[in-house]
């Protein structure tokens, strides 16, 4: 990718040739013919562009210096008491997030005080005196990283896909992005290059940029919690966190393969950038084959096959067990099962892992077996801080009380469709994401 300082000079040499071509028309005591016109606009478009480029990376730029500017260690010397090498700002922290649970748990109840140290964010509006924290707490940060991480690791799929966090004044993000669609002819989404002979003419080329905005949505997830629960502060961390982060990380993969990008993240089923194979003719409803596999096989990026996952429902194992290739008067087997190489972590299908997830189709459907790219085809965008509510009225007569959490999240493909590669034509597209039509 080019840096800044390039793009300006870049822009610079365009905006040259532009200046030439007026520079040889007063030469020539003439207005400029069409295809000089036409020229010059597509220079002027071209540098519309790179400006555009260049504005979105120098306040990433700022963004990022202003994030990573290192706090001045006289300004946290001052904030010292003097005789004690304990900062305030330690004083200011639970020791565990069990304990900040409990806090907010006090502070909901009517006539209950609010910890110091709970710092209130967003409240609601409507009639909620008595309820102070339905205005919502910031989990402390240390917890709050630690809790996300954890969110992330325990997907199967977040953990794989490029994440970018959003900066604290910011609800999301635009990027600019390759605007490529087909390799047949150009390449980059515009860029071409000539073989030609000495001082013939050159044909002039421009990459195409579209801009891939994400916009943070809600997570919202509900844990409830008994009395007695919430009377032992690491019980309650321990149980909170288990159910917090499993269905966090669950609802997060899900959305990455199934979301509709309506209020949640768009999925890789839902995009345009899917590339779907088509059954074998004849192929027996809810089956799987042989020709599919290969057939998905051969529609990724061949460059980028080591970062290619088969995700697959677990329904669909028993075929592929027993699936084979016939070699001659004999066969081999296409899938690797787990033991069948010492120390593989998954089962193997055409020399790349496959990995059994929930948020797979049943067999048959669309989705029940997918060859994916994550790491360099599927971001994922989210904004630190998780904010937590707690009610006690909810579950008022099972003596629970509910503790609710809102992660700010957003994630979809890198292409917004996908790629006819330079030999093959339409029909042999490819992508970052391959499924299987549905066999019905």
């Amino acid at each position: 990718m080019k840096t800044i300082s390039q793009y300006k000079e870049d822009i610079a040499a365009l905006m040259k040739k532009a200046s030439d071509i007026d520079s040889q028309c007063e030469i020539e005591n003439r207005e400029p013919t069409s295809a000089e016109l036409t020229i010059k606009n597509e220079i002027l478009d071209t540098v519309d562009e790179y400006r555009a480029v260049v504005k979105t990376m120098e306040r990433q730029e700022r963004m990022r210096e202003a994030i990573e500017k290192p706090h001045d260690p006289a300004t946290l010397e001052n904030k010292k008491p003097k005789g004690s090498g304990i900062q305030v700002a330690d004083k200011d922290k639970f020791n565990s997030f069990g304990e900040q649970l409990a806090a907010v748990m006090r502070a909901g109840m009517p006539g209950g005080s609010v910890d110091k140290r709970l710092t209130v964010k967003n409240a609601a509006t409507g009639l909620n005196e008595t309820v102070s924290s339905d205005g919502g707490f910031l989990v402390q940060q240390d917890y709050s990283a630690e809790l996300l991480k954890e969110v992330i690791n325990t997907g199967v799929l977040a953990q794989r896909c490029r994440r970018i966090p959003i900066s604290a004044n910011s609800n999301g993000i635009k990027i600019p992005g390759v605007d490529e669609t087909s390799r047949a002819s150009t390449r980059s989404g515009g860029v071409v290059a000539y073989w030609k002979d000495e001082a013939a003419l050159k044909t002039a080329s421009r990459p195409k940029f579209r801009m891939i905005e994400l916009s943070l949505k809600k997570l919202i997830g509900l844990c409830y919690a008994t009395d007695e629960l919430l009377g032992d502060g690491p019980a309650l961390e321990a149980f909170v966190k288990m159910a917090f982060v499993d269905e966090f990380g669950f609802q997060i993969d899900d959305a990455i393969i199934n979301g509709t990008g309506a209020g949640m993240p768009l999925g890789v089923l839902n995009a345009g950038s899917l590339v779907t194979v088509s059954k074998e003719t004849g192929q027996a409803a809810a089956t799987l084959v042989t020709e599919n596999i290969v057939k998905m096989y051969s529609r990724r990026f061949a460059s980028k096959t080591n970062n290619y996952i088969w995700f697959y429902n677990q329904s669909i194992e028993p075929q592929l067990m027993t699936m084979s290739v016939s070699v001659g008067t004999g066969g081999g087997p296409v899938y690797m099962p787990p033991g069948g190489l010492n120390s593989a972590p998954y089962g193997m299908l055409l020399g790349r892992p496959a990995i059994a997830i929930e948020q797979a189709a049943a067999l048959g459907t669309i989705g029940d077996i997918m060859f994916c790219d994550f790491s360099d085809g599927y971001l994922l965008a989210e904004k630190g801080g998780l904010k937590t509510d707690m009610s006690i009225h909810v579950q008022f007569l099972y003596d629970e009380s509910v503790f609710r959490f809102v992660l700010r999240i957003d994630g979809q493909p890198v292409r917004a469709s996908a790629l006819t590669p330079y030999k093959g034509g339409s029909g042999a597209t490819q992508s970052h994401f391959i499924a299987l039509e549905t066999r019905s």
